[in-house]
């Protein structure tokens, strides 16, 4: 019997992560992989509707089959949305500082 070579990633905090490498049976699922691992109950994942599951960036279910040498990332909540934390960037940094058109040549018009 072929086993799958899976692994589990896991990030609690920014710059803070947890790996685990798994070795289970063909037919497993995201679940099979979660009660293996010990994360089931370690990160109390029973009942938590907030935890996003993906597979190689592609959300996933508990129920998704597994192929070999699938990532599995247990997804956070954003604290802050994208759009609104660039616009705060922005705000602080001015037009000026920042993106494309931050450094023009001299005499140059605005936007170019």
């Amino acid at each position: 019997m072929r086993l799958l070579h899976i692994h589990l990633i896991y990030a609690p905090a920014p710059r803070e992560w947890i790996e685990c490498h798994l070795e289970l049976p063909q037919g497993a699922t995201v679940a099979t992989a979660l009660h293996a691992s010990g994360w089931w109950d370690r990160l109390a994942l029973a009942g938590r509707s907030d935890m996003g599951l993906a597979i190689w960036n592609q959300r996933a279910q508990l129920e998704t089959v597994l192929r070999d040498q699938d990532r599995i990332a247990l997804c956070r909540d954003l604290q802050v949305d994208p759009k609104i934390a660039r616009r705060e960037r922005f705000k602080r940094q001015g037009s000026r500082t920042s993106g494309l058109f931050a450094q023009r040549r001299a005499g140059a018009k605005a936007g170019y």
